[in-house]
């Protein structure tokens, strides 16, 4: 079957996929609980379905993958979940270094990277240098993001722009352009896992017009088939935009 982006009109017996998909992973102390074992095991596991599912994501087409791995609240947490998350993430970096060009996979870190080690820092560095030469599949990761300061920083950064330029007139165009998430499209599907129904600060400019979809699975068990379930019921959304049919 013949497969299509959603920003294009799909036609009979074509199987058209969201252009862009944005993922709330949440599930992965409780999945560990459940097994008695350490919310850490949780994070290990669940950093191993993000690859299966930005893998698939490519495979099928989606042009965009955006997922919340560490929010501005999350540094609340035991320090040794902290200390976890970031190692994981440390891991996960380095084998994106190894591996983008091959997988032809793109690499974007939405959030404030100013106090993560300098380690971490100079591994976002180097993805998006390599990214630079990358045509393709792009995964964002939301790390130390929180939405409402992501606005507040855009907003900081346009008052910046137009006491030198009062001729630089504010659209909603415009914002984007100062936003984590500058260059790249919004997302027509939001994903929850975990069975929470909110949005926990997640990009809450962006997610103005997404169809959002919310499943009781934790992200750990989250498989390439659980988001074939999560197309297959964005595929029956009727998007309007606040319009009617005609």
């Amino acid at each position: 079957m013949a497969i299509t982006t959603s920003q294009q009109t799909g036609k009979a017996g074509e199987l058209y996929v969201p252009r862009h998909i944005a993922v709330i992973m949440d599930g992965n102390g409780r999945w560990a609980k459940k097994r008695g074992l350490p919310r850490t095991a949780g994070h290990a596991v669940g950093a191993e379905a993000f690859r299966k599912i930005a893998l698939h994501c490519r495979d099928i087409g989606v042009e965009y993958l955006t997922v919340y791995a560490f929010s501005t609240e999350n540094w609340k947490r035991p320090e040794d979940e902290v200390g976890t998350i970031m190692r994981l993430l440390g891991k996960y970096l380095q084998e994106a270094i190894e591996t983008m060009e091959r997988e032809k996979m793109k690499m974007r870190i939405f959030g404030d990277v100013t106090g993560l080690h300098p380690e971490l820092q100079g591994m976002i560095a180097k993805t998006n240098e390599i990214s630079r030469h990358i045509d393709g599949f792009q995964a964002n990761i939301c790390l130390n993001y929180g939405g409402r300061a992501e606005i507040l920083q855009a907003a900081q950064r346009y008052a910046e722009d137009y006491s030198r330029d009062p001729e630089k007139a504010l659209t909603e165009e415009l914002f984007s352009d100062y936003l984590y998430s500058s260059g790249v499209p919004d997302p027509d599907l939001m994903i929850r896992t975990g069975g929470e129904q909110r949005i926990s600060n997640f990009l809450l400019w962006q997610c103005a017009y997404a169809e959002f979809y919310f499943t009781d699975v934790l992200w750990p068990d989250f498989s390439p088939a659980e988001l074939d379930r999560a197309i297959a019921a964005f595929q029956k959304r009727d998007r309007r935009y606040g319009g009617v049919k005609a």
